[in-house]
């Protein structure tokens, strides 16, 4: 929720499984986020990051690595074009 001056006030707010697009439940402990950074052409960190959210039960199957791969490969292909 947003008050007046549009600043989010909630104090929960769920995530979604970049992979599945599920909600992440509170309860999810084995739930990761994890941040990719962005590196420029010589290969230096530049203060950029994507954000990629997975449950534990995508974790639990051990689809995570393969998730994660195809994910930044395409939002790899989204950026480019």
């Amino acid at each position: 929720m947003q008050n007046d001056e549009g600043v989010t006030v909630d104090l929960y707010i769920p995530r979604k499984c970049a992979w599945t697009n599920k909600l992440i439940t509170a309860k999810d402990h084995a739930s990761v986020q994890l941040n990719i950074g962005h590196l420029d052409e010589s290969g230096v960190y530049n203060n950029q990051f994507t954000t990629f959210a997975l449950t534990g039960k995508v974790r639990c199957m051990g689809e995570s690595d393969s998730a994660i791969d195809i994910l930044w490969k395409k939002k790899q292909a989204e950026a480019s074009s």
